[in-house]
């Protein structure tokens, strides 16, 4: 009687069921990895509306408004002191945010599973970095500076006012609130200062 026969039956079944069962492990895992990453980015989505929103009013503010030709050496330095310190009550801000769970609190209003906490930290450092050039940027009257300062300064006041109101949706304390009303006061003086630093841009003729 020929073994061989059976054998290579028993083989090839065993080679097709190990076939089948690493394709339905890589679907499995696949579709698990689509599912957290679709988690991930749910959980993201509030926070990019509203920057997104903020982005969007600077950008206008950054097109719509050049450096005043008329702003005295004295208010420009004060201009730059003003965005200085905004930035750094802002790094204050992500501080209190980062070591309060933010990344977790905010999305859970929304029904929606933490932030990853990497995105959240690279996103803020990231910003702060760009502030801190922008301040450099605005001591030398760069125009490409005002962008990210607007954009500061519109996130600042929507900080100052949004970390209160949730706090008190919830009923408790809010990750960021402690510092809210300070990123608030300074955001204010940012734009303030911002306006009073630039002038309407003339349109193009027709």
């Amino acid at each position: 009687m020929d073994y061989r026969r059976p054998t290579l039956a028993v083989l090839a079944l065993a080679a097709t069921w190990l076939t089948g069962a690493r394709a339905d492990a890589q679907d499995r895992y696949f579709l698990e990895g689509m599912s957290r990453m679709n988690e991930a980015m749910g959980s993201i989505l509030p926070s990019v509306l509203i920057l997104g929103a903020a982005a969007g009013i600077a950008l206008h503010l950054t097109l719509a408004r050049g450096w005043a030709d008329d702003v005295g050496r004295l208010s420009a330095a004060g201009t730059v002191r003003i965005a200085a310190l905004t930035v750094l009550v802002q790094a204050l801000h992500f501080t209190e945010e980062l070591s309060t769970g933010f990344h977790a609190r905010l999305p859970a209003v929304f029904e929606r599973v933490p932030m990853p906490l990497g995105f959240f930290i690279t996103f803020n450092v990231a910003w702060l970095l760009i502030w801190t050039l922008s301040v450099w940027g605005l001591s030398a009257r760069r125009r490409a500076a005002l962008f990210p300062l607007w954009f500061l300064g519109i996130a600042a006041l929507l900080n100052g006012v949004g970390h209160p109101l949730l706090s008190a949706v919830e009923g408790e304390y809010f990750p960021g609130l402690v510092t809210a009303p300070f990123i608030g006061v300074m955001g204010v003086a940012l734009l303030r200062h911002l306006r009073m630093a630039t002038s309407d841009v003339d349109p193009l003729p027709d």
